[in-house]
């Protein structure tokens, strides 16, 4: 077994999860006032973070282990679990990379992190560009299709 002690929590920012209209949303990574002040020095230089975080309104109860297609679209086709980035995996875990705007005390300030109010944070650290994909990226069609909507201003949501 894995312990794992969420280092910060969200604070503001989206509301409650949604599939579409992820961008433009500003949110505070808030860390824990356990860590001192120099656990962020020298983060406010880079322009992404990378933040792995806990999707903490799922329940082990939505967890899907069989194949299905991506949001129950029967235009796509049926993947297994580990080809998908939603909540109904195993350990309900996320991978996002906000811009960080700025670092005040234990607090970053970012856009676009895809993470709702109240959200743990497992983990931060800066985007380096050097561990992003080396060579050519490939996926099937169907995320392209899907995620079209993804990351427009939250504020065009259509209500």
């Amino acid at each position: 077994m894995i312990v794992i002690e969420p280092v910060a929590v969200v604070v503001g920012g989206h509301r409650e999860p949604a599939d579409d209209y992820q961008g433009g949303v500003r949110s505070v990574i808030r860390l824990d006032p356990r860590f001192p002040l120099d656990a962020v020095q020298g983060l406010e230089e880079f322009s992404h973070l990378t933040v792995t975080w806990h999707f903490h309104l799922g329940s082990p109860d939505d967890v899907e282990l069989h194949a299905r297609s991506p949001r129950g679209n029967p235009s796509w086709p049926a993947t297994g679990t580990f080809a998908h980035r939603n909540h109904r995996r195993p350990n309900r875990l996320a991978v996002s990379y906000p811009r960080l705007l700025k670092v005040e005390g234990l607090d970053l300030h970012v856009t676009d992190l895809d993470a709702v109010d109240g959200t743990p944070v497992i983990d931060i650290a800066p985007y380096f560009r050097e561990m992003g994909p080396r060579g050519e990226v490939t996926q099937p069609a169907w995320p392209g299709e899907m995620l079209t909507d993804y990351w427009k201003d939250a504020a065009s949501r259509p209500r």
